[in-house]
Order: C-alpha cells, then structure tokens, then sequence
C-alpha cells in the first residue's frame, strides 16, 4: 500500500529526531518477529530507557543522508527495526543482544554510538559491559577509596592516644577499688 508524499516527509523527520536525540541506535533484521515477541521487546527497551521501532528503508536512508550519517548499503537490505537508546546505550545493546541470543527472530546489523559507527562484534562488546549505575558505583568507589584511606591515617594516632588515656583510667580505677 503506498503511502502519500506528506506521510514519508513526517516518517522522515521522526526518524531524523530519533537520530538527533539518541545516545546511540541499533539496527536489526526481525524476520519471522511475531507481534507478542514484538511487544515483549518493545516493552524491555522501554524498561531500559529506549524504544524499538520497525523501519522503511528507502526513508531511513533519506533520514541518514539528512543527517549526514552514511550507514553500509547493507544496513538497508531486508527488514529493519532500530533500537534506539536515548539514556544507557549498553543498557539497550544487552537488550538487542540477549534477544538475539535467544531466538532466531532478531539479528543485528549495525549501529551507531554517539554518532560513530560500530560493527555487530562492537554492539556485542558493549552489552558485555556492566550498567551505567554499576559502573557510576565502581567510579565512585574508586575516587573514595584515598579519601576514606587517609581519613583512616589522619585518625589513628588520635585511636591510640585515646586507647592509652582509657587503659590508665582503668588502671586508676583498679588501684583505687583495692
């Protein structure tokens, strides 16, 4: 069924804003997807922050030119769903990856992180890693861990003075009581 010239300018820009706002976006092949393993997928890129969306072809490649991505010819070949991810790209690669993994419906193509393209193998590195709380944990961790060190330090003389004073009121005491 064809669709009017005013319907492709409006698929266009939608597609050109998703570019424009996404941290990063995925493409795969769905073929064989049915609408329940549609909506799951939806449902868990909206849970990490994201959106799945089935994609034209021929307006995606305009929506790139209009951007001024060139993705592979290849990336326009088939069927085409973008996974767009607007917080936590490797949120939303896991997502695409692990669904991937676990049907024969799903298969990645390419993608773009924050406007750099990066390959299948790239996507799969980047759902390896932990997610962006985890990682903002380890950071803060990591920059801590001097300050708390030498917190540790600066407070362990004033320990021990104390430890000393208490262990002569004891003695004190002691003697006193006999």
């Amino acid at each position: 069924m064809a669709i009017s010239k005013q319907k492709k300018n409006e698929l266009v820009n939608q597609y050109v804003d998703w570019i424009n706002n996404s941290q990063a976006f995925f493409f795969t092949e769905y073929k064989g997807l049915t609408m329940k393993n549609l909506n799951d997928l939806r449902k868990k890129a909206r849970d990490v922050g994201g959106e799945f969306h089935i994609v034209k072809n021929t307006l995606s490649k305009v929506a790139f030119d209009d951007v001024g991505l060139k993705a592979p010819e290849k990336t326009f070949i088939g069927t085409t769903a973008i996974a767009i991810a607007y917080d936590d790209a490797p949120a939303m690669a896991k997502v695409i990856s692990d669904f991937a993994r676990e049907s024969d419906f799903i298969k990645i193509k390419c993608g773009y992180l924050e406007k750099e393209f990066i390959d299948q193998n790239e996507i799969i590195a980047l759902a390896e890693l932990p997610p962006l709380p985890v990682l903002r944990a380890k950071l803060l961790g990591t920059i801590m861990a001097p300050a708390s060190k030498l917190t540790r330090t600066l407070a362990e003389p004033a320990r021990q003075v104390v430890a000393v004073l208490n262990a002569y009121a004891n003695k004190e005491n002691a003697n006193a009581a006999v």
